[in-house]
């Protein structure tokens, strides 16, 4: 009993031994694994603080986007439906009876009046209004014009030509790829893979998809010309000339005096812009800025962009 009172004695020693030396923690150590993380725990808070700070201001610029009415979307708009209903008639009479569409496509001009006179007479009346002033086409045309040129105040000339030459290789580089791939489809038709028919529906898919550039995804301006929207596009009047690329292989005069028309429109085009590269650049052209855009076609464009990569700058809002 007195060996086990001995130990008992010793043990309760030894554990309050132990806690006299704990008890010394708090003083020292404790206090400084205290404030270290009060610092710890600021720092943290402040960056989450920064980051939602950032995420609102982002998820603010999408709730506040929107698309604004105006006569030239709403009018382009209208425009796409109408070439839709355009692309679905031939497209329809296309898988109805390709060889007749061939036929036709194939058989002298004035042999017989047919529905694709009409077509014709409607594609080479456009192309006409791009050879003559006219009020009503757009400013991604017009500014090819003096009159609503608004020259920017001591503008710099030399940023100017070398936007301009800049601008010229990636036309350059545009005309290389549209060659190359309308190439392929001239060589299956050379070959008898394809008819005349097909080449004509590729020239109505592409009477279609000029529009779909416009108001939703531009391959050209996104990948080549970098162009920030087509009110600002170099190659914006070469529509008509891609548009009638697949008709140079047909060798009649339905399909050569519409690519040939094409290529004067895209000619008169090129003059207007060596002689004035003022007029487009936006640097050097005070209509060409988005704060004085009033058509605002870009929109829907934009939008679709901001949607794929919403916390990715796409440029200046030109909504406000």
């Amino acid at each position: 009993m007195k060996q086990i009172h001995q130990k008992s004695t010793k043990s309760n020693s030894a554990s309050n031994g132990s806690k006299k030396h704990s008890g010394n923690l708090p003083g020292s150590i404790g206090a400084e694994i205290k404030k270290n993380l009060s610092k710890q725990t600021d720092e943290l808070h402040d960056l989450v603080s920064k980051q939602a700070v950032v995420l609102k201001e982002n998820a603010g610029k999408l709730v506040k986007w929107s698309i604004r009415k105006t006569h030239a979307l709403t009018f382009y708009l209208v425009k796409l439906a109408f070439r839709f209903l355009v692309f679905c008639t031939v497209f329809g009479f296309y898988l109805f009876d390709r060889d007749e569409l061939t036929r036709i496509v194939n058989q002298p001009f004035l042999y017989e009046i047919t529905p694709l006179h009409l077509v014709w007479a409607f594609f080479m009346l456009i192309m006409l209004t791009h050879l003559i002033p006219n009020n009503r086409l757009t400013m991604a045309w017009q500014k090819a014009r003096e009159t609503v040129y608004r020259p920017v105040h001591n503008y710099d000339e030399k940023k100017m030509y070398r936007f301009a030459q800049l601008q010229n290789i990636s036309a350059w580089k545009v005309m290389l790829v549209w060659l190359s791939f309308n190439a392929i489809f001239g060589i299956l038709y050379l070959l008898g893979m394809i008819q005349s028919g097909d080449l004509l529906m590729l020239s109505v898919l592409y009477f279609l998809f000029d529009y779909i550039c416009i108001l939703f995804f531009c391959p050209f301006q996104t990948f080549i010309m970098k162009n920030k929207c087509c009110i600002n596009c170099r190659i914006y009047d070469w529509g008509h000339f891609m548009m009638f690329t697949p008709m140079l292989f047909i060798k009649n005069f339905f399909s050569w005096s519409l690519f040939f028309t094409s290529i004067i429109v895209r000619i008169h085009w090129e003059v207007s812009y060596s002689k004035h590269p003022e007029r487009y650049w936006e640097g050097s052209n005070l209509t060409l800025q988005c704060s004085h855009c009033k058509e605002q076609t870009c929109q829907i464009k934009r939008k679709i962009a901001r949607k794929q990569s919403p916390f990715i700058s796409s440029g200046p809002d030109r909504t406000a």
